[in-house]
Formats: structure tokens, sequence, C-alpha cells
């Protein structure tokens, strides 16, 4: 069976325990993602990094 090109990852905030999940393609971003998102808990923005 094969494999999709996309992954389920998650993603977690540099200065809180705030985490969330998103996809990625495999196959064109091979790097760890690394985003500028709202965090709810600190209520602004603060980069969020990929996770293991």
């Amino acid at each position: 069976m094969a494999k999709g090109a996309r992954e389920n990852i998650k993603m977690k905030s540099t200065e809180s325990a705030e985490c969330y999940w998103t996809s990625k393609n495999r196959r064109t971003s091979t790097q760890r993602l690394e985003l500028k998102k709202y965090d709810k808990t600190l209520r602004r923005h603060v980069i969020f990094k990929e996770a293991k």
C-alpha cells in the first residue's frame, strides 16, 4: 500500500504549552516548519515550531 505525500505534524509554541496539529507535504518540504501563529493562552502571535 502506497503512503501519501501529506503527513500530520504537531506544532508547539516556543513561549507556552500551546500546540496544534497541521499537515505538510513530505516530498516538497523536508525541513522543520516554523510559523508565526496566534497563541490562545498568551493572546498574541508567537513562533510555533514543528515538534516530533
